[in-house]
């Protein structure tokens, strides 16, 4: 004979303590940033349709005339297509690798600081890159590089050397634009892996020292594999990324000379220049679209090779 379970009270009890209690506390400091989220997140999602339209500002973005995907077109058929896409993928895989390799380096060496008081100094030091805006590492930058009075340049006239245009060299770039990036970004990114490493259990690395384990054997069979969801998770977020590209690196820090587009254009600041220069809001959005909805298909693929492979580690 079976026996029926009552259920009704029991989620009547779990219901109440989702509610009740301390909980009302962290849904009150919940609300804030999720209205947010909502206003600027979600909300300007309405404006996707100006991709579609024949955008005019007498008429608005609902009175505009449909043009089906002339937008798209105009972005496809550009003879600019090629050298923008393969820019913002060519410099985003190289500031993915450089930059997780130089912050999962940084949280190693931060780890094994002995001193508490060095590793908070260094930390400090490491992350401040982070706060200071585009425009300011511009100008910095443009101290040192500057082609007349720069600090490099005048090292240079100093020992009896040329000095060296770098305004009117764009394949230096990628180079400088990635040593820009991981300075701005290894600070921050590096804690992630720092916080991850000090939940590693202390045993494992005393087991090694008795086994005379150097400090390389502890990151190489230790570190690594204890990191490897960690390291996952970020590289699945950052593949979404590849299609997209930080506006300010690449529009500020080259003070947008056109002499240095054919390694420094990408779509982001493609897009700019057709809004401002063309003054089409439907080609651009058009592009940001494609960029968005690219980066979204990039990170539900990337997770479900890494659900084949390892499922532990997928991200959902």
């Amino acid at each position: 004979m079976k026996t029926e379970v009552n259920t009704a009270k029991p989620l009547k009890k779990i219901r109440k303590r989702f509610i009740t209690g301390d909980t009302w506390q962290l849904y009150t400091m919940c609300a804030i940033p999720l209205l947010l989220v909502f206003i600027f997140n979600y909300l300007p999602m309405g404006g996707i349709i100006i991709a579609f339209k024949n955008y005019t500002y007498s008429k608005g973005i609902f009175g505009s005339d449909w043009c089906g995907f002339k937008n798209f077109e105009f972005f496809f058929k550009s003879n600019d297509f090629l050298r923008i896409t393969w820019n913002t993928l060519y410099m985003n895989v190289i500031f993915m690798i450089v930059g997780m390799i130089s912050a999962l380096t940084v949280g190693v060496l931060l780890y094994n600081l002995t001193s508490r008081t060095k590793t908070k100094i260094f930390q400090t030091i490491l992350i401040t890159p982070r706060f200071l805006s585009w425009v300011i590492v511009a100008y910095m930058l443009y101290a040192i590089i500057n082609p007349e009075f720069g600090l490099f340049n005048q090292i240079l006239e100093k020992f009896g050397k040329e000095t060296v245009d770098f305004y009117s060299k764009p394949e230096v770039w990628p180079f400088i634009l990635t040593v820009a990036n991981v300075w701005k970004g290894v600070g921050m990114d590096s804690v992630i892996y720092y916080a991850a490493l000090m939940g590693i259990s202390q045993d494992l690395f005393e087991a090694a020292d008795i086994d005379g384990a150097n400090a390389w054997a502890k990151v190489r069979y230790i570190m690594i594999p204890e990191l490897k969801s960690l390291i996952t998770i970020l590289l699945i977020l950052k593949v979404g990324s590849i299609f997209a590209s930080d506006f300010g690196l690449f529009y500020q820090l080259t003070m947008d000379v056109g002499a240095l587009y054919p390694t420094t254009d990408v779509i982001s600041t493609y897009i700019f220049r057709t809004m401002r220069v063309v003054g089409n809001m439907g080609m651009s959005s058009a592009a940001g679209l494609l960029q968005s909805f690219v980066g979204f298909v990039l990170v539900v693929v990337t997770n479900l090779i890494v659900k084949k492979i390892e499922p532990e580690n997928s991200l959902f």
